[in-house]
């Protein structure tokens, strides 16, 4: 199957194909993703709460990313590799962003990255897509800007604030990146961004008309108890995870687990 880029990424809007994006963080679990068809594979800075446990997504450091960025990028034979730029990567400097964006490809095997904000981006923006990384932008509910918004919370419901974000993307837009995540915004505000640009928009909580859509793949997959409201469970792997190593342990405990069916031999004398 041929590789997607970025090319192909934006095609697909002008073809009116709706775009499939996943997170992935390790390699078996993007070999699957990539079988199955995924146009895309974002390497997450959801990895800071999915895979280590922790409240926000700001902990992660460019060397988690690149590290799981690595073990992503070896099992997406189809799948365009995205790779998240944690919080502090890229805010100080646009000089820092290019530096640390490059590392991300150089180190993580990443084929484009993603950071989030608004037009106080262009600027590093433009210098990424100058050192030939391509980027894809994030608007509405940013999940580094957790402190500033007082939580993970709806963005955009004001008319005001509705025409901020439009215009926010539109700048991004002319900054050259090939497509734009929205999250967690109104789907009439969603929409009309949609209408508004010519790059592919990739919906999370933002509506059914926006050009594709990402989700946490742990959280369609239903690993865990919590389900926000825009997360559709297409399995609920976690109850069959319990059942399984449940059965191992009552199986090693009562000794029926190995029996010699599971186990080697000495060869034969003859």
């Amino acid at each position: 199957m041929k590789k997607k880029n970025v090319i192909d990424i934006m095609e697909m809007k002008k073809n009116n194909i709706k775009i499939t994006m996943l997170t992935a963080y390790d390699h078996v679990m993007a070999s699957i993703l990539d079988e199955a068809g995924t146009d895309m594979l974002l390497v997450g800075d959801t990895m800071g709460m999915v895979v280590f446990g922790h409240q926000t997504t700001l902990k992660v450091t460019l060397e988690d990313s690149i590290r799981h960025t690595q073990a992503v990028a070896q099992g997406a034979k189809s799948a365009l590799v995205i790779g998240d730029l944690p919080f502090g990567t890229f805010q100080v400097s646009p000089e820092e962003a290019v530096r640390n964006s490059v590392k991300l490809v150089q180190e993580g095997n990443a084929e484009a990255i993603k950071l989030e904000g608004g037009s106080e981006r262009v600027t590093s923006i433009e210098k990424i897509l100058d050192a030939g990384i391509p980027v894809m932008g994030h608007l509405g509910l940013t999940p580094q800007s957790y402190h500033k918004f007082g939580g993970f919370k709806v963005q955009a419901r004001s008319e005001e604030s509705a025409r901020f974000i439009l215009n926010e993307a539109k700048a991004l837009e002319k900054a050259g990146i090939f497509a734009l995540v929205l999250e967690a915004i109104p789907w009439e505000v969603a929409k009309k961004i949609t209408e508004a640009i010519s790059i592919p928009t990739i919906g999370i909580g933002a509506g059914p008309y926006c050009d594709g859509q990402v989700l946490v793949t742990y959280d369609m997959l239903g690993y865990f108890d919590f389900k926000a409201k825009f997360v559709k469970r297409y399995a609920n792997i976690k109850d069959q995870i319990l059942l399984a190593v449940q059965q191992y342990n009552k199986e090693v405990r009562e000794k029926v687990f190995p029996d010699l069916t599971f186990s080697y031999e000495m060869p034969s004398s003859k």
